[in-house]
């Protein structure tokens, strides 16, 4: 079996999505990308976290051809592609319909500092993709558009969220985070006041999160708040 421990993962992360409230019912999917092959493991569509075995995940590659598995890919796998492709390092992507995130998308709204804690993504502010139709190339194009702005996240208009990381402990703490930020912007917004942070702030702070916790000693970005 192809990528056993990536399928194990998505399986194991794939439920936790469900009780961490990022997602519901089969919505949102997770896939794991390994450079040295060039094949991504994506969960299937359709099948409820819950009833998803490690055998029911799917083995392709960036161009969308299945090299294992019998059951039909997540239709955002040139979504997850857009990732891999850009270069920023993405070795696993987690595309949740979370509540808050999700709340901002349909409203026209980017994810902004108003709390440090989205230094984790790499940038000041996550972009706001332009809507297209789930699972299309024109979905695909426009995310690696916003991808050019050197952040590890975006958020999809109309739609929901994506995280990325080096790992899927990663990229799924980052969503977590993105989700908490969100929440926070959205009852500002509520309350009709929002300090953002500025530019000049953002940068301090994501240079603070270069050396923050672990990430210095791991070599790998920091999994902030929820990592």
């Amino acid at each position: 079996m192809l990528m056993k421990t990536a399928r194990e993962q998505i399986v194991i992360y794939g439920n936790r999505m469900i009780t961490d409230g990022l997602t519901v019912g089969t919505a949102g999917n997770i896939s794991v990308y390994d450079p040295e092959t060039g094949y991504m493991a994506i969960s299937p569509s359709g099948i409820p976290y819950a009833d998803t075995r490690p055998e029911d995940i799917v083995i392709m590659d960036l161009h969308g051809n299945v090299v294992e598995g019998d059951k039909k890919p997540s239709s955002e796998f040139l979504l997850h592609s857009a990732f891999y492709l850009a270069d920023i390092g993405a070795q696993a992507v987690v595309h949740a319909h979370s509540m808050y995130c999700t709340t901002l998308a349909c409203m026209g709204e980017p994810l902004r500092s108003t709390h440090y804690a989205i230094a984790e993504a790499g940038i000041d502010i996550l972009p706001l993709v332009p809507y297209h139709t789930f699972g299309t190339p024109e979905l695909a194009q426009a995310t690696a558009k916003a991808l050019k702005s050197g952040g590890r996240g975006v958020i999809l208009a109309n739609h929901g969220m994506c995280a990325s990381g080096a790992s899927l402990k990663n990229a799924y703490g980052l969503a977590l985070t993105m989700e908490w930020c969100a929440q926070v912007q959205w009852r500002c917004m509520c309350t009709g006041k929002m300090n953002v942070l500025s530019k000049e702030e953002m940068d301090v702070a994501l240079e603070h999160y270069k050396t923050y916790g672990q990430a210095k000693s791991e070599g790998s970005p920091v999994s902030g708040y929820n990592g």
